[in-house]
């Protein structure tokens, strides 16, 4: 199957409000369209770049107007129209479109930010005092006052263990009082991560408030990131709360399976034989690699202290039980270019990814000289604020034609606010609860940044000359694909008379220096098979040999022949080397002992196309593609502007 050819650079959005150059004139005319000067340099330079050999402005001249050409082609026969192609092209350009519609240079600061808290592990505790309605100013405040007691108690000097034993809404705490071992970027929820990292080891933070409520955080120490390991484990499962006979029981038990091991006992062979992580033990105990934050705490701390491969650790004893670990593989942290595009993916889930788009959206309203109507937003609040957003309201400002805000690119009336809102507030999504100021401005903030990144998207090809000649390029390769499929590919494979004749007019182009055996190679149960089968070949219709001897010769319980067909050189295959070239000796198969061949030797060459068709295929669609090109060129006009082309910027 052809492939079509994917466009392999992705520009990044640029400086806000790029120019296009003012100085672009028309390079060349083909069929009446305008071609600029900037278009061909993009793709010349770009193809220049990435080929061994560079080709000569005269030669890619030659080159770029015979695929324009062909692009005209496409066009002539619709093939732009097309709802299958415009839906493909519009996908591809709202892909290519999403590194222009954010603030890049905050992405790659966000990105490098999220790095550096990748590559530093932070050693953290934390007490966690849970807000179930976060609308509840009551129950919001409730929650701080408790988290700034209990701060106070540890201020005192009271063990943030304790404390964290006492008053902690999260379940772990009663396991680990608090205590979450290194975490690092991306592990926890962002108001977290970033209290985490402002944080010196010794501090104990104020109240910080995420969606859970709020934490008490106390950072112990940190460390660079110790990369990943590649570990196996012996387990024997029990819990640390497991009554004292049976804890001391499996204590004397990973014992002696540590004394078996570090006296030359097989790793692999003990984990299979007696590890009782299922999920593990089949594999001789091995796990998946792990990084900083992937297991508890107790595991990964020992696995990370492990310095060379086969290095096995004493029985060490987790939340899940006892573990021997052994060290299989160890690789350092990633760089930073290794890592950008996990880190961008990771960037664009969480919170921080709308941060890069609010930023260009605020630089779009200045730009584009927003106004927002504020004494129309006043008059909203003031009418929401006790009765809120009720049927009367809805239906009053669905009336008002007065502007809600506006911009260069467009805008929103009242009118159209209010008939936007009316199935949200009547719809499943709305919550009663929602302050009405609340909701408005939340309402108002996605209808402006929708309007405001549609007109920027809708202006890229202006604005972003690399964005305009990437997608040129993108749809002319999506209709040059389909016009050369039309014909000159398909044409090509399916033109049996065209194939032909053009195999006989070209015959001496495909001679060989060395004979080639065309025909069948017979494997069969036995002499009598073998000489029932000769017979058939000689009466079964030529092109469906193999078909018929299989079919009469084969069924599901008894299998007499093995038989192929082929084009063989001597080295090709060691029983056709045997029978017809006299070489080497027979590869006998015993449920197939008899063996022979029906066929010629052609000395010279092949007799039919058939014998070659892929070679003569290929040639054949050479042949088309300049017969096409040539009618092209003597279809459509081509007027090249030669002063323009001398202008050429060649890098």
């Amino acid at each position: 199957m052809k492939k079509k050819l994917l466009l392999l650079s992705l520009c990044a959005g640029g400086t806000l409000l790029m120019a296009q150059p003012v100085n672009d004139p028309v390079l060349m005319k083909i069929n009446g369209k305008d071609i600029k000067k900037s278009e061909f340099e993009y793709i010349y330079n770009k193809n220049n770049q990435q080929q061994l050999e560079h080709k000569s402005l005269d030669e890619y001249l030659v080159l770029f107007t015979n695929y324009k050409l062909k692009v005209a082609e496409a066009e002539a026969y619709g093939l732009d129209t097309v709802q299958a192609f415009k839906k493909e092209l519009a996908g591809y350009r709202k892909e290519l479109a999403k590194p222009y519609l954010v603030d890049s240079k905050l992405d790659e600061q966000m990105a490098r930010e999220a790095y550096h808290r990748l590559k530093e592990n932070v050693e953290v505790e934390h007490i966690l005092f849970s807000i179930n309605n976060p609308n509840d100013e009551a129950e919001k405040k409730a929650a701080f006052d408790k988290a700034m007691q209990a701060r106070e108690r540890i201020l005192k000097g009271e063990d943030f263990g304790k404390v964290a034993f006492e008053c902690s809404d999260d379940p772990s705490a009663k396991e680990n009082n608090g205590y979450l071992g290194f975490i690092k970027g991306f592990r926890t929820v962002l108001p977290f991560e970033d209290a985490v990292y402002s944080m010196k080891p010794g501090d104990l933070s104020k109240p910080v408030l995420s969606q859970f409520g709020y934490h008490i955080i106390k950072v112990l120490s940190t460390r660079p990131d110790p990369g990943s390991v590649l570990t196996a484990h012996i387990a024997l499962m029990v819990r640390k709360n497991a009554p004292e006979g049976l804890m001391a029981e499996k204590e004397k038990e990973i014992k002696e399976i540590y004394n078996e091991v570090i006296n030359g006992g097989d790793f692999a062979k003990i984990a299979k034989e007696k590890s009782e992580d299922r999920g593990s033990s089949r594999n001789g105990g091995q796990l998946p690699w792990c990084n900083s934050g992937d297991f508890v705490p107790e595991f990964e701390k020992v696995a990370f202290a492990l310095k060379n491969k086969g290095d096995i650790s004493e029985p060490v004893l987790s939340p899940f039980g006892w573990h021997i670990i052994k060290l299989l593989d160890r690789k350092e942290f990633p760089s930073f270019e290794e890592k950008r595009n996990e880190i961008m993916n990771r960037l664009a889930r969480d919170s921080r990814g709308a941060k890069a788009k609010e930023s260009l959206v605020t630089q779009l309203k200045e730009a584009y000289h927003f106004k927002l109507n504020q004494d129309i937003l006043n008059k909203m609040y003031a009418r929401t604020e006790k009765k809120g957003i009720d049927s009367l309201f809805l239906a009053d400002i669905s009336k008002d034609e007065t502007w809600l805000f506006s911009f260069d690119g467009g805008g929103m009336k009242l009118s159209e606010f209010g008939e936007a809102i009316t199935p949200v507030v009547y719809g499943l999504v709305y919550n009663p609860n929602t302050p009405a100021r609340e909701f408005i401005d939340t309402q108002i903030k996605k209808y402006v940044e929708n309007q405001i990144l549609t007109y920027e998207e809708n202006n890229l090809d202006v604005k972003y000359p690399d964005f305009r000649n990437l997608m040129n390029e993108y749809r002319d390769g999506m209709l040059l694909f389909e016009i050369s499929n039309r014909e000159v590919w398909e044409k090509a494979s399916q033109d049996t008379q065209g194939l032909e004749k053009y195999f006989k007019k070209n015959k001496k182009k495909y001679n060989w220096k060395e004979p080639h055996f065309k025909g069948y190679l017979v494997q069969c149960a036995n002499d009598s098979v073998a000489g029932l089968v000769q017979n058939r070949i000689k009466t079964a219709p030529k092109d469906s040999v193999i078909y018929y001897v299989i079919r009469e010769f084969n069924n599901d319980s008894v299998k007499n022949v093995r038989i192929e067909r082929g084009l063989y050189v001597a080295g090709d295959n060691a029983n056709i080397d045997n029978l017809v070239f006299a070489q080497g000796e027979k590869q006998i198969d015993e449920k197939f002992p008899v063996m022979f061949t029906a066929g010629k030797i052609l000395k010279k060459g092949p007799e039919e196309y058939t014998d070659v068709r892929g070679q003569v295929t290929a040639d054949y669609q050479t042949y088309l593609e300049k017969v096409w090109v040539k009618m092209l060129n003597k279809k459509y006009p081509v007027e090249i502007n030669k002063d323009v082309l001398k202008t050429v910027n060649k890098q």
